[in-house]
């Protein structure tokens, strides 16, 4: 199509390299061949505003196209890395009433054997292509395998985030991420094998929530090195300062030379632990090369729940692995399942909550969080062509706002999602997508999925 392969865009503010700067820049069968500033006196180009070519219908011509958008914001395609596709959506049937981890861990393992091949799949459909519709293009997500059953109720998740993956991957990237259940040494190992034979892309876990964390974690590195995977580990989920399996996490890194190849999330308990103790651990963490992820929005309404006041809230410290140098991303985790009522899969929102948890409110802290939620996570994901860089696959999102600081205070709603060679979101089209297909999907999946029942509520 030669709208969506080669376009040219004018009048383009790039937040990560200049925003003072008007840019030029063009798309040639899918990827960035021409990235200038904007010369002033330069000849205007023949152009049509986004505006006008949005609500055209996006008719196929052989002309090249070249849109103006009048100094709006291009980021890169926002990448999401740490998702939990597989379980978004369960609310309906998994409670949580307490509101702690423990019990949504207990209600959504046992509530788990009942799930569906189809419906597992319709929920990571669902949160996806929800997600896309934000601008994120590249996607992380941890997987539920639930051993403790049977081998056939784990693999039915694998099953069907492959057939996710699949479908999408026209439109999307999916990284999927098996999470080997905690205290599983009696357990059947070999199905874990099985998963990543199937064709995986990593390999993961919680070992802080075993009885045998450094057994746990020198299992899932020997899987990793066997498969040649990396791995991406739920650390330290908790308000416990002695809780710090990421010290041995780094070690082993260091032991197996899989430095660069494993990423550490959630890390709570350095939010608990004196400045000197976080501090080491920083420091062994960055000595490990580790890469890690912080969930702000489902650490701050989950931890601190077991605290009377003054009540821990259990967000990582973000400024401080950041300057330490270790790549650190703000991620989505949990959406409307027992883990999290809430979220929607949009990562500026997440910023955003980012900022208030972390005291980032500076005009540079906001430019960090945008980082944190494109070239830091592109970073924990492996993306070796990722950005607005010659050369590279054109993945971004443009978004209604002129300036970081309006953006991060508006948070636009209308945003244009440019994924895989092709426009596939635009605020005035039909359901929101360009794409016959992806808005079959969305149609399917959203009759499959729906919001918590109000007589659950009332629990």
């Amino acid at each position: 199509m030669a709208s969506n392969n080669n376009i040219d865009l004018c009048n383009v503010r790039l937040p990560l390299l200049n925003e003072g700067e008007l840019y030029r820049l063009s798309i040639r069968d899918g990827n960035w061949t021409h990235i200038r500033i904007q010369e002033a006196d330069a000849a205007a180009p023949i152009s049509i505003s986004l505006e006008s070519w949005n609500s055209d219908q996006h008719v196929e011509t052989s002309s090249l196209t070249t849109l103006d958008l009048e100094g709006k914001m291009l980021l890169p395609g926002f990448v999401d890395s740490h998702m939990h596709l597989d379980k978004a959506f369960s609310l309906t049937t998994v409670e949580n009433i307490s509101g702690t981890l423990e019990e949504a861990v207990r209600n959504y393992s046992a509530a788990s054997p009942t799930f569906s091949k189809e419906e597992i799949k319709a929920r990571m459909m669902r949160s996806a292509l929800q997600a896309l519709s934000f601008g994120t293009t590249h996607i992380r997500t941890h997987l539920d395998f639930n051993l403790r059953f049977s081998r056939d109720i784990a693999l039915r998740t694998i099953e069907a985030a492959l057939e996710a993956k699949e479908a999408l991957a026209p439109y999307m990237t999916l990284q999927l991420f098996p999470m080997c259940p905690y205290n599983f040494m009696s357990l059947d190992n070999e199905a874990i094998e099985e998963a990543l034979r199937m064709g995986v892309d990593g390999i993961g876990g919680a070992p802080h929530l075993s009885l045998t964390p450094k057994e746990d974690i020198d299992f899932i590195f020997k899987m990793a090195e066997k498969y040649d995977v990396p791995i991406d580990l739920h650390c330290d989920e908790t308000d416990n300062p002695q809780m710090r399996t990421v010290e041995y996490v780094a070690e082993r890194t260091k032991e197996t030379g899989y430095e660069g190849r494993v990423t550490v999330d959630h890390l709570c308990a350095l939010a608990s632990m004196t400045d000197e103790d976080a501090g080491s651990i920083i420091d062994k963490m960055a000595e490990a090369k580790l890469k890690a992820v912080s969930l702000p929005a489902v650490n701050l309404y989950l931890q601190g729940r077991h605290d009377s006041f003054p009540v821990r809230r259990g967000v990582t410290r973000l400024k401080q692995i950041h300057e330490r140098g270790i790549p650190i991303a703000v991620a989505s985790d949990n959406i409307h399942d027992p883990f999290h009522p809430f979220g929607r899969g949009d990562l500026l929102q997440i910023a955003l909550i980012s900022s208030y948890a972390a005291h980032m409110g500076r005009p540079a802290d906001l430019r960090t969080l945008l980082r944190m939620i494109t070239e830091a996570p592109a970073k924990v994901l492996g993306l070796s062509a990722y950005g607005i860089t010659e050369g590279y696959p054109a993945n971004f999102v443009i978004v209604d706002g002129s300036s970081t600081e309006e953006i991060f205070t508006m948070l636009p709603e209308r945003r244009w999602v440019y994924s895989q060679g092709r426009f596939v979101r635009s605020p005035g089209t039909k359901a929101a997508w360009n794409n016959n297909t992806l808005a079959q999907f969305w149609q399917k999946a959203s009759e499959a999925v729906s919001f918590q029942k109000p007589e659950f509520a009332k629990g």
